[in-house]
């Protein structure tokens, strides 16, 4: 029993002095504020980051971190300093405005530790709010800083600062500090915040913060296509295949036009052998568009893919008649052709099919020249292909010339 009261002692002894000097840091911390606000803008700010200092001086060891005094003073010194800034700017007095946003984000910060501790129940289960109301009624007041304070820094090209002001902007709307403020309700601005945060998790490549806020983002209609184009960028890092071709069929169903869907979710389909696909979207795409050259030519591939050659031939001649400078049409016709004729040769009846190659060969071989003169340096396509027409056509001059190419 004595040693248990000889350790209860020493327990005490130890903690007496760290009591008192918890005591005074916190007299002498109030004593910089009250100073403080008899001086002037400079010298008060100066008092109340002296203020500051001792609280955060305090709050390194973890004992303090739980004592609600320590926070509010905290928060009226650092209040004490954005008022100091606020005066300096109203008077257009130089100062810095990132240190300026910097104060009002701490405020944020430093009043929603606050309030976690202010909401935890006493011994008897009661909660006793002492600090919501006040602060909650002086950060709104303060809470368009925090916006600007993010468009500020998305102009500076600081995507990570400015990704921390646009969360604490539209985290208020959670924060039960916040509680009867229904931001979501009554600030039309949260979906532009929204999206400069998930803009800014695109930039920094972060696909965790570009997708946590895209749902709101997508409400702030002027720059939907891009909130957009940033939630398939995140799939695509994530490397989440079915999520990413989800979000670019989203994306096409809205803006069926826009050169970033469809081209990609073409781009996706053929990449996973599902031409069908690709003829699915693009004739959804030429109900909005018949014309539309990049519908045609995913169709004209989509059909060549599926061996619908007659219906591909019919196609790429639209395109032709609409562009005749759209070389891909005139390459598809010429491989319809060969193909077609490829497959009569593997019946292995030349003498019974030799008309229809002759034709076959002779309807390719203009469409097959001209996609040579509109690609010049694409020999790899054109040059094969010429080979086995003029070789079947019996054109002698011409065939030496393109095995001429070919050797060399």
């Amino acid at each position: 029993m004595k040693k248990q009261q000889i350790l209860l002692l020493l327990l005490l002894t130890m903690i007496t002095p760290c009591l008192n000097a918890q005591k005074k840091e916190l007299s002498q911390a109030r004593s910089y504020i009250k100073s403080a606000k008899n001086k002037n803008a400079d010298k008060a700010a100066e008092d109340y980051a002296k203020a500051e200092k001792l609280m955060t001086g305090l709050l390194k060891d973890t004992a303090n971190r739980t004592n609600d005094k320590i926070y509010d003073l905290w928060f009226e010194s650092v209040m004490g300093q954005y008022d100091a800034a606020n005066e300096r700017l109203y008077l257009k007095q130089k100062y810095d405005t990132a240190s300026f946003f910097n104060l009002t984000k701490r405020l944020y910060e430093i009043a929603e530790t606050l309030d976690t501790l202010d909401a935890q129940p006493d011994e008897k289960g009661r909660v006793k709010l002492d600090y919501r109301k006040k602060n909650a009624e002086a950060l709104n007041q303060l809470r368009p800083n925090l916006y600007f304070g993010g468009t500020f820094h998305v102009r500076k090209g600081q995507y990570a600062d400015a990704y921390d002001y646009f969360r604490h902007y539209i985290d208020a709307d959670t924060q039960p500090l916040f509680t009867g403020y229904n931001y979501q309700q009554t600030d039309q601005q949260l979906p532009q915040a929204a999206y400069w945060a998930t803009m800014c998790g695109n930039k920094l490549r972060d696909a965790s913060r570009t997708l946590i806020y895209s749902e709101l983002a997508k409400k702030d209609m002027k720059k939907r296509p891009f909130t957009m184009q940033y939630i398939c960028e995140a799939y695509q890092l994530l490397k989440d295949d079915a999520r990413y071709a989800a979000a670019l069929h989203e994306g096409f169903d809205s803006y069926p036009e826009s050169p970033y869907f469809f081209p990609r979710l073409a781009d996706y389909y053929t990449a996973v052998g599902r031409p069908d696909s690709v003829l699915v979207i693009a004739d959804q795409g030429l109900k909005v568009n018949a014309d539309h050259m990049l519908f045609l030519l995913a169709k004209s591939l989509a059909l060549l893919n599926l061996e619908r050659y007659d219906e591909c031939v019919a196609v790429s001649r639209r395109m032709i008649e609409l562009n005749d400078k759209q070389a891909e049409a005139y390459f598809n016709v010429a491989t319809c052709y060969l193909n077609q004729a490829l497959e009569l040769e593997q019946k292995n009846e030349p003498r019974k099919y030799r008309n229809q190659l002759t034709k076959l060969y002779e309807q390719a071989r203009p469409y097959m020249e001209d996609y040579r003169k509109l690609q010049p340096s694409d020999q790899q396509r054109w040059a094969p292909a010429l080979y086995r027409i003029y070789l079947h056509l019996n054109m002698g001059k011409q065939f030496e010339e393109i095995d001429q190419l070919m050797r060399n």
